[in-house]
């Protein structure tokens, strides 16, 4: 199985860094986050299996409580650099969040599905797509949202980051505990139900810069 992980590494990763290439600016930092993503994703299932054996191999404790934090400081990581280094401008740095949200949840639903490969159906597939793997971006997309703010704020840049990834980790946790409950429903609808108010506001908010 590990030796699959890293075969499906390989092959998604390697037609993506030649396309890279052939990319500029925003494109080239897009697609490079969505690898980013791609990277983190398999540098924490490796770190969330070391921490699934120190917790016994209680899973429904670990992926409750442990893996939301792990997830989500180590995703936030790329973002804040970007934001300290590059660009903290909301139109720079919420995109390149959600690509590396997409490229994390993506990769983490392919490991998902070479450990279950007998037992998924399309359904499984709709599900873990919409959710999953939007849960991922919107939780990625927040942190960028908040730290292009704290970024500017730097009495806050501390407290607001922790509170940033804290908000994040809650919101992960919750979704990751509905999803195992008989409440799944609930868990999968969830991170639509937060995509749609970030759609819609990102839509009036380039309607009023394109106004001015």
């Amino acid at each position: 199985m590990d030796n699959l992980v890293y075969i499906l590494f390989i092959c998604l990763v390697a037609p993506m860094l030649l396309m890279v290439m052939l990319l500029r600016k925003r494109s080239r930092a897009l697609v490079g986050y969505m690898i980013i993503g791609v990277v983190a994703s398999l540098f924490v299932s490796e770190v969330n299996a070391i921490l699934l054996n120190l917790f016994d191999r209680n899973e429904a404790y670990v992926t409750t409580v442990i893996t939301p934090l792990s997830e989500e400081i180590v995703k936030a990581i790329p973002v804040l650099v970007y934001a300290l280094l590059a660009s903290d401008h909301r139109d720079r740095v919420m995109p390149i969040a959600f690509a590396l949200g997409v490229g994390f949840g993506m990769f983490e639903n392919m490991v998902i599905l070479t450990a279950n490969v007998g037992n998924v159906t399309i359904g499984w597939a709709i599900a873990r797509g919409f959710s999953t793997a939007l849960m991922h971006a919107v939780c990625t997309v927040a942190v960028g949202f908040g730290i292009c703010f704290i970024k500017k704020k730097k009495k806050l840049f501390y407290c607001g980051t922790f509170a940033l990834l804290t908000m994040a980790s809650i919101y992960h946790g919750i979704f990751n505990m509905l999803v195992q409950s008989d409440y799944k429903f609930l868990g999968f609808v969830l991170p639509a139900l937060t995509y749609v108010p970030i759609l819609i506001q990102q839509y009036f908010y380039y309607k009023r810069k394109n106004e001015n």
